[in-house]
């Protein structure tokens, strides 16, 4: 043999195989353009310029851990594919005399070439690509930063390790599914046939009782905080389901098909719910990886998208004002001097505070049970349950605020609850029980601890009862102990420097007592774009990368089954069926298999959507009508791309399942 025999034949195999190797190749060096950008774009020094730059690094890092995790276990899982198709190929040749060391000498030349393509490609693409990529999430970020040109020698050697070692482990694996199997079984390759599975019962009940059990969790958790405690539980539960049920409940489901006498007994429909009942156990694990990427890219950039399009509502919800000041164990002393300060600051730069809001309270986290409220709580089974917390303020800063004046008796309270309503007729907290006068259908202002839990201001006749209630709080038991607070919080005129006076006001306030806390909005977004603009770039990253992966995975899935039927429909064309029979026929399987993991993705997103909205007030974000329209535009966007992919694949899988049959039929 020729020195570069087993080159030239395993670059030959690799062009004969273009249908199955061109979208692998493609999808490997799309896979190395992504780690390299992410990882390049992680250890750039321009990033350490940038404001909240530690949020970004920390994202981008996170991105690149799971891009490249993605692509060790995606590349895994489609390489199955191409060794099933080339299972036949091989057991031919070893019919006709060449040994299995040979074989193996084609395949480490086949993973070479397809290694070499793919990282070459990648890297180059990569560092073109990074400049670009780079100033799109500076853009998003909204920085302006000197950006020049360099590339990542520590990305290129992380690029070459995970790749190399991905390829190594796909060629092992290759030779030892060569080395133990017989010619006779590799000549079969992928046309085994499977025996009529069984409708499983208990498994189906355990996929039931599993997406139950999340569907369950994500519809009555109330809190935030308990949402994300329970998020990834709730997750595993619904993934377990969704395999559990499509690999029983799709059996069940074409039985049920099958015994319909008018839908079965048709040409279109006999051929390709008998083909799928016979293949489902294993259409089931690929239908089911389509659900989960399915879901993971309408969760992942809705939620992104969001909580991009909506920062400002954000940062509204977390900053009410755009100066807010927050002390902590006040006194009426403190008040007054802390009132002076901002006073002077304000008047030595000639500025006027607009909607001012300022207001004192005693803040309480704990559970209500039965009209009492319970604050001796420990934090873990506070956050376990349904943490709540209680604001009263007193009688006169809500009149001053609401503008409207209120007459309380000493044991009467008006109560606003957000996130859940305040049921009961009395109110019970500390020893001291009061009667609820009425309920406010609005409160002048509701900070950012509502956003995370269930929460309820009372209105109390006046401090005094503030003051008895810390100092009853003082005497008891409890371990976390709450304070007297007062805040003020106001807008500054358009042409106001709101930076310059947010620093005169810190240091009026820095060496006075108590503690204030001042924040601004305009101090904060920079860092507020940082995390949530770099979340908004990963979610897309992602998102496209999941979408990669089902494209992917549908496109093997019609490949392989396309060569596994095109025995039966020649066999269905010599008993008299026509091609546009088979037409209809594989137009009826591939809607089937097609679109029902997006149904089933579509459902899951929709039973997910009231536990996603809590976690996203984690972040501040609580505008549920904004998430709805992001959620339901990626929705129609990610159907519309399926779609596509769908008419891709039918056609695809048509011209497999019908090549050479139209010149079989002019022969004849």
């Amino acid at each position: 043999m020729g020195r570069f025999f087993y080159g030239k034949l395993a670059f030959d195999n690799i062009r004969k195989n273009s249908r199955v190797y061109v979208p692998y190749i493609i999808t490997s060096i799309s896979t190395v353009i992504m780690y390299y950008l992410m990882h390049s774009m992680a250890v750039n020094q321009s990033l350490g310029k940038m404001a909240g730059a530690a949020q970004v690094r920390s994202m981008l890092s996170f991105g690149f851990a799971i891009v490249g995790l993605f692509s060790v276990i995606f590349l895994l899982y489609t390489n199955s594919f191409l060794i099933m198709r080339r299972k036949k190929e091989f057991g031919l040749v070893q019919v006709l005399g060449m040994e299995k060391k040979h074989i193996a000498r084609i395949m480490i030349y086949e993973t070479a070439y397809i290694a070499i393509i793919s990282v070459l490609s990648g890297l180059i693409s990569g560092i073109i690509l990074s400049r670009a990529m780079f100033l799109l999430l500076l853009k998003i970020l909204r920085f302006e930063v000197k950006l020049a040109f360099e590339i990542s020698s520590s990305s290129i050697v992380s690029v070459l390790l995970l790749f190399a070692g991905i390829y190594l482990v796909t060629l092992v694996w290759n030779l030892w599914q060569v080395h133990l199997a017989k010619p006779v079984d590799l000549l079969k390759g992928g046309q085994v046939g499977e025996r009529e599975p069984k409708a499983k019962w208990l498994l189906t009940l355990v996929g039931l009782i599993s997406i139950g059990s999340g569907y369950y969790i994500a519809l009555t958790t109330e809190s935030p905080i308990a949402a994300l405690v329970f998020f990834f539980v709730a997750v595993m539960l619904v993934m377990v389901g969704t395999y559990a049920l499509f690999t029983s409940g799709s059996i069940s489901f074409l039985k049920l098909l099958r015994k319909n006498k008018r839908y079965y007994y048709t040409p279109n429909h006999f051929t390709s719910v008998s083909g799928m009942i016979y293949r489902m156990k294993k259409n089931a694990v690929g239908l089911a990886n389509i659900c989960i990427l399915s879901t993971m890219v309408l969760v992942t950039i809705s939620t992104t998208v969001s909580l991009y399009v909506g920062i400002e509502d954000v940062l509204r919800t977390r900053y009410p004002r755009e100066i807010t000041i927050s002390s902590y164990g006040i006194t009426e002393a403190h008040v007054v001097e802390l009132q002076r300060n901002v006073s002077e600051v304000l008047e030595s730069h000639e500025i006027a505070p607009e909607d001012t809001l300022e207001y004192r309270s005693l803040v309480f986290l704990g559970q209500e049970e039965d009209g009492e409220f319970l604050t001796d709580i420990e934090p873990s089974s506070l956050f376990a349950g349904n943490p709540q917390s209680l604001t009263l303020v007193p009688g006169e800063d809500y009149s001053r605020m609401a503008g409207e004046d209120i007459a309380l008796e000493e044991a009467e309270v008006l109560i606003f609850s957000k996130g859940g309503s305040y049921k009961h007729a009395t109110l019970s907290v500390l020893g001291r029980t009061f009667k609820v006068k009425d309920r406010l259908s609005r409160f002048p202002v509701v900070s950012h601890e509502a956003s995370i839990t269930q929460s309820h201001y009372v209105i109390v006749r006046d401090m005094s009862v503030l003051e008895e209630l810390f100092r009853a709080q003082e005497q008891s038991a409890s371990e976390y102990k709450s304070e007297l607070r007062h805040f003020l919080g106001f807008d500054l005129p358009q042409d106001a420097d709101s930076a310059t006076i947010y620093r005169a006001i810190r240091l009026a306030l820095s060496s006075g007592e108590p503690f204030s806390h001042v924040e601004s909005v305009d101090a904060v977004k920079d860092e507020f774009y940082a995390l949530y603009g770099s979340l908004f770039f990963l979610g897309i990253f992602l998102g496209t990368l999941f979408v990669m992966g089902t494209v992917l995975i549908i496109y093997y899935k019609q490949i392989t089954e396309g060569y596994e039927d095109k025995g039966r429909f020649e066999i269905m064309q010599k008993v008299g069926m026509g091609l546009e029979e088979v037409k209809k026929s594989i137009r009826s399987q591939v809607v089937m298999v097609f679109f029902l993991p997006l149904a089933a993705a579509v459902i899951h997103v929709a039973a997910a959507f009231r536990f996603i909205s809590k976690l996203l007030a984690v972040f501040n974000l609580t505008n549920i009508a904004l998430f709805f329209w992001c959620t339901l535009g990626t929705a129609l966007v990610f159907a519309l791309l399926y779609a596509l992919v769908y008419a891709i694949t039918a056609r695809v899988y048509y011209r497999i399942v019908t090549e050479g049959q139209a010149l079989t039929q002019i022969n004849d």
